[in-house]
């Protein structure tokens, strides 16, 4: 929660000021008027360095609270009640703070999903809404056992790509690591013993020579640029619509990446679609809150046809089925979902087979990966080998026999 600086008046016109702590400008507004006060201008103070990560509420705090909320409303406790616990036996102080934002704002009459809704970066659109149909419909213990269950899913399918993110990561800061030890400690100690020789220098050699030199002199260049490249890359693909279109086609593409990327997007969409449309969400509405949780502009611009489509009276398998670029199995499921009544049942299933999918590539990248390091250091191996002893060999080869 920020810290903001407050001037108001009380009902009897005197000046107040004072700090207290809020989710947003609309939270403040809410604590003041609480206060009978009247807001006159506030400012917000300055976070201290790496707040953001101290007030971090992480995946494994929001299940907890949400498998704790649900067994104690399903036991008959009051909501605010059931908040008030969970606000004493959290041991997170920021989360401790939203708990606290949540009783308050009830407390001045919002519902639980406009509560929530406060704070966006905490509590996603999807969980929101999925809260709102809960309350409306009287099934709000049902919509958190069932939102309890996507959240768990969503951490362990994270767990999982980031377990397949570090080992590459770790592949590469080793050969990385490597080639600077070559290029800027051993080749330069073999170069002279080519110079020694007389021999005339081959190009290979000579390009491996350039090279280290680059590396020696220049080693600022190399460890500034690929930074310098992935923040413009970045801020490109942020401002740029288009640019960031083609590198999110792209990446469904990628060699040995992309697939599972794909196949990640592919489980998460359908375990939310399913769950959204089991709590009572609109086809339609699920469809524009799944775009919130796919992230790749080129999958959000297939679902937006397939809106437009199912909006003009189109089914809603043949929709998926148009935008030719969600599986077979999805646009089955799809069909059987619509021919049952089984919607939810179905994509759950299309989830689970995705998800094991994903383990599997998961565990085929290291024997993936390794044979092509392998190669690139071989190769690398290879060009420092031919052209630092080859001249010498030939040196040796054409010594004058006594």
């Amino acid at each position: 929660m920020a810290k903001y600086t407050y001037k108001a008046v009380d009902t009897s016109g005197k000046l107040i000021s004072g700090q207290i702590e809020a989710a947003n400008e609309a939270d403040l507004e809410s604590r003041i008027s609480n206060m009978d006060l009247d807001l006159i201008r506030y400012k917000s103070e300055k976070k201290p360095l790496l707040s953001w990560r101290l007030n971090k509420v992480d995946n494994k705090e929001l299940i907890t609270f949400n498998y704790q909320l649900e067994q104690l409303l399903s036991a008959g406790v009051p909501l605010v009640d059931a908040l008030q616990d969970l606000r004493e036996s959290t041991t997170h102080a920021a989360f401790k703070d939203i708990i606290a934002g949540l009783i308050e704002n009830i407390g001045t009459g919002k519902t639980f999903s406009q509560s929530l809704a406060l704070y966006p970066k905490i509590f996603s659109p999807v969980y929101i809404s999925m809260v709102q149909v809960g309350e409306g419909s009287g099934q709000l213990v049902k919509v958190l056992k069932d939102s309890t269950e996507m959240l768990r899913w969503q951490f362990e399918l994270r767990t999982k790509a980031k377990r397949m993110a570090v080992y590459p990561s770790f592949v590469i800061v080793v050969v990385t690591l490597m080639i600077l030890f070559l290029m800027t400690y051993l080749v330069p100690k073999l170069i002279p013993f080519i110079k020694l020789a007389g021999q005339e220098i081959a190009w290979h050699t000579q390009l491996l020579q350039n090279t280290s030199d680059f590396f020696i002199h220049y080693w600022y260049i190399l460890l500034i640029l690929p930074f310098g490249i992935v923040t413009l890359f970045f801020l490109a693909t942020k401002y740029s619509k288009g640019l960031r279109y083609k590198w999110d086609g792209l990446k469904l593409k990628l060699w040995l990446i992309g697939p599972i990327s794909y196949k990640i997007k592919m489980a998460r969409f359908c375990n939310y679609f399913a769950l959204m449309y089991a709590s009572g969400i609109t086809v339609l509405n699920a469809i524009v809150m799944g775009k919130q949780v796919i992230n790749n502009l080129v999958l959000e611009n297939a679902l937006e046809r397939a809106h437009d489509q199912i909006s003009e009276g189109e089914s809603i398998s043949l929709s998926f089925a148009n935008t030719g670029l969600f599986p077979a199995l999805v646009v089955r499921m799809l069909r059987v979902g619509e021919n049952t009544g089984a919607m939810s049942e179905a994509l759950l299933n299309v989830s689970y087979f995705y998800d094991k999918e994903v383990n599997e590539a998961i565990d085929s990248i290291e024997p993936a990966i390794m044979p092509t390091i392998t190669i690139f250091l071989g190769l690398i191996f290879a060009w420092i080998a031919i052209s630092v002893f080859n001249p010498i060999y030939e040196a040796v080869v054409n010594l004058p026999v006594l």
